[in-house]
């Protein structure tokens, strides 16, 4: 079926199956390659995505559930990585291998799209599901706290 997709200010037509993951839209057919693959089964974050403002793993999100929402990846934070989340993470130097980081990144702007001044522990607790096989979880907070410090979110 022939779907439309607003991506990053963009509307995009595609075609899809009933149940493809907004994540291979994104990647294969829109080829934003930013937002990663990694479990496929919504549990590790590396494919997290903003519908609509929210924090969403695309992997498990059916492309033609979105229409009509707004679609941001990560490379619609900002065209040359001034959001103020990234600033914050160059700022902290978080990513090591940096696999993980867009998703990482895009949940903590979901973060803080719903709660601009969150306590260390409203951190944890919304960034647990976003996995860093580096480890890097207290450079993690910190720039999400850096980036609540200096207003957050655009």
């Amino acid at each position: 079926m022939q779907i439309n997709l607003k991506i990053n200010k963009k509307t995009y037509s595609v075609e899809v199956s009933e149940d493809e993951p907004l994540l291979w839209v994104i990647r294969d057919k829109i080829k934003l390659t930013g937002t990663k693959y990694s479990c496929g089964k919504g549990l590790c974050g590396a494919c997290t995505v903003l519908i609509d403002n929210i924090a969403l793993r695309s992997c498990i999100t059916p492309a033609i559930s979105v229409q009509n929402k707004e679609i941001t990846t990560i490379e619609g934070l900002s065209e040359n990585g001034t959001h103020p989340v990234q600033e914050a993470w160059k700022e902290i130097d978080v990513p090591q291998c940096g696999y993980c980081q867009s998703g990482q990144i895009m949940n903590a702007v979901g973060l803080l799209n719903k709660n601009a001044h969150p306590s260390e522990t409203e951190i944890d607790k919304a960034m647990q599901g976003n996995i860093c096989r580096c480890g890097t979880y207290p450079k993690i907070k910190a720039a999400v706290m850096l980036a609540s410090e200096k207003g957050g979110v655009k």
